[in-house]
C-alpha cells in the first residue's frame, strides 16, 4: 500500500478557488455541481486543518517562560484605541 501525498495548502486552496469560479458561472450540470460541493467542502475542511495546525504552531514558539503570550497575527497598530 502506497500512502497518498496530501496536498499543499496553497495546492487545495486554489483547487478550491477553481471550484467556486466554475460553480458560479453557472454552466455545470446538477451532478457536476453537487459533485463539485462535495469536493469544495473536503478541500475547505482540509484548509482548515492547515490553518488549526499553524496556528497552533505559532503559539507554541510564541510561549514565554512557561506562559502562553497570545498576539494577534496582524500586529500594525491601527491607532484605535
Amino acid at each position: 500500500m502506497t500512502k497518498e501525498k496530501k496536498p499543499s495548502f496553497e495546492t487545495s486552496l486554489a483547487e478550491l478557488e477553481s471550484l467556486v469560479e466554475a460553480m458560479e458561472a453557472g454552466d455545470m450540470s446538477l451532478e457536476d455541481s453537487l459533485a463539485a460541493f462535495e469536493k469544495g467542502v473536503k478541500l475547505t475542511r482540509q484548509c482548515q486543518q492547515e490553518l488549526s495546525a499553524a496556528e497552533q504552531k505559532v503559539e507554541l514558539l510564541m510561549e514565554q517562560q512557561g506562559q502562553l503570550v497570545s498576539q494577534p497575527f496582524d500586529t500594525q497598530d491601527t491607532g484605535e484605541s
